[in-house]
């Protein structure tokens, strides 16, 4: 099974881009899709039906044109998960599961820390999302973690060390992505590529893209149970449909 995970910054936005044509030339299984900036009742959903895409799931912000995500499978979940359940989490459209027969794939949009408002906002969504994820792996052991992190875990994921005071790869964040990982998951993109140069998202500045100036801070994480049949994990920094690109993990 192949599975993307994308922040499309605006689906309206990528459709124009060219994300129908995209998706149906990468035709993965699943693709996590964050930050969709949309309700899906401002979408022609028979766009990605069309596409060979029956079972799509749309979790929105209450914000109009904010946050949310979505997921869009060729094959039927057994069941579907709208948020966390979780008050101070849910109302900006995070988190959306779809349960298989062996095991679940979530999309998960993680808050970005700007400005101390929003820092303070991100770290208590990572502590709660800890705790939620911690009790659900005993539910469902088989568990991938998609989506936008917007935090870089190590030195390597970040075109510039130097810039350890800045949201994204602060000390603090960075401590929290490495627990979460020992918690029980694998980073897949990194567990099978250890070259550097690899990113996820660049800025709109100063031509970042162009000189891959960048960040990896969207991760496929994979849970323990399935380490052995991750069968490969890989970025697709060629489509340029957002600010993100990308990023996949083949599933046995």
């Amino acid at each position: 099974m192949k599975i993307i995970s994308y922040n499309v910054n605006g689906i309206r936005a990528a459709l124009k881009k060219g994300f129908i044509e995209w998706l149906t030339a990468a035709n993965p299984d699943v693709v996590c899709i964050q930050e969709t900036k949309a309700h899906k009742e401002q979408l022609d959903l028979s766009l990605f039906e069309e596409a060979g895409y029956p079972f799509h799931y749309w979790f929105s912000a209450q914000k109009k044109g904010y946050s949310s995500v979505a997921i869009l499978s060729k094959i039927k979940p057994k069941h579907i998960e709208y948020g966390t359940g979780i008050e101070t989490m849910d109302f900006e459209g995070r988190n959306l599961r779809v349960d298989f027969n062996d095991f679940s794939v979530m999309s998960l949009y993680l808050p970005s820390g700007t400005n101390d408002a929003r820092l303070e906002f991100k770290l208590n969504y990572m502590a709660e999302f800890q705790q939620y994820i911690n009790d659900l792996k005993n539910e469902i052991p088989n568990l991938i973690i998609c989506g936008d992190y917007n935090i870089c875990h190590e030195e390597i994921d970040i075109h510039n060390p130097k810039m350890k005071g800045v949201s994204g790869f602060l000390p603090i964040e960075r401590e929290w992505i490495g627990k979460f990982i020992a918690s029980g998951f694998i980073d897949s993109f990194r567990h099978l590529n250890k070259e550097p140069y690899n990113y996820s998202w660049w800025s709109y500045r100063a031509n970042a893209r162009n000189n891959n100036k960048g960040w990896r801070i969207d991760y496929n994480m994979v849970s323990e149970p399935m380490k052995e049949r991750i069968k490969r994990a890989y970025i697709l920094p060629e489509a340029k449909h957002s600010d993100h690109c990308p990023i996949v993990v083949e599933i046995d």
